[in-house]
């Protein structure tokens, strides 16, 4: 058995997310359809460096794979993958790596980027790849809000429900919004990890914020109390992109 790493990207519009589900089309599903293919048919599962949800994209998702027999030539199985899965998904890079290297346990860091637009009304162009907020939004309150929540912290008031992970420290390194031009905004997260929704519920708290509804004080009161009803609401999914995945070894 060869364990590779992989490195791709999708449109999760049509996507029930990520991980695979009973009766639903996900990104694992369809990936590991042309995996057992190219394994003589015998079942591949795929493991990833995290789930996305319904309607959330990826620049820069990262999974691993074990495929039986000698290794395989980097690009051909790359080719062979992206070519063979659906056109909403796209195969950037294979690599071998050390049996024990693992997508999701191995020691890294993850980007996301969400997308908003801004206007009186919604550009029908990009109505699946940017969210949308109607109303004003002030710029410095937003970044305001947005640099209170770098460092280490407990996010559970930041956390949907449904989480299973008991552990909600999580550290962020970069918490920042870049106005793209007068009707776009471009937010940058950085950091070791992030709960379920996480990203999310932060954009729609700050937001909230920005539109006057919320004291930029209200990320301290939330990040103390651990409330999540003290919150803005989820922002849409739509706007989401796991932009990078960055390992904390020479291979990556």
């Amino acid at each position: 058995m060869t364990r590779y790493k992989a490195i791709i990207a999708y449109d999760g519009t049509n996507f029930a997310g990520f991980q695979s589900q009973t009766n639903q089309r996900t990104v694992q599903e369809e990936i590991e359809k042309v995996l057992t293919k190219l394994n003589s048919f015998e079942p591949v599962i795929l493991q990833g460096s995290g789930r996305t949800d319904s309607g959330v994209h990826a620049f820069g998702q990262v999974i691993h794979f074990d495929l039986k027999g000698q290794a395989r030539d980097e690009e051909r199985l790359r080719f062979g993958l992206d070519t063979q899965t659906p056109a909403d998904i796209a195969v950037k890079q294979v690599k071998i790596v050390a049996d024990d290297w693992h997508a999701r346990y191995h020691k890294h860091e993850k980007i996301y980027e969400y997308y908003l637009e801004n206007a009186v009304t919604r550009t029908p162009f990009t109505r699946n790849t940017k969210a949308y907020f109607r109303y004003p939004l002030d710029f410095t309150l937003m970044q305001e809000a947005l640099s209170q929540l770098t460092g280490t912290h407990d996010f559970t008031g930041f956390t949907a429900s449904g989480s299973s992970v008991d552990d909600k420290v999580r550290s962020i390194y970069q918490a920042e919004i870049t106005q793209l031009d007068p009707e776009n905004f471009k937010f940058i997260f950085r950091g070791n990890g992030f709960l379920y929704k996480q990203v999310r519920n932060m954009v729609g708290t700050v937001i909230k914020i920005g539109n006057g509804r919320m004291p930029v004080s209200q990320i301290t009161a939330i990040l103390n109390s651990k409330n999540r009803e003290l919150a803005g609401p989820t922002a849409a999914p739509e706007g989401l992109y796991l932009k990078k995945v960055i390992y904390d070894d020479k291979d990556n």
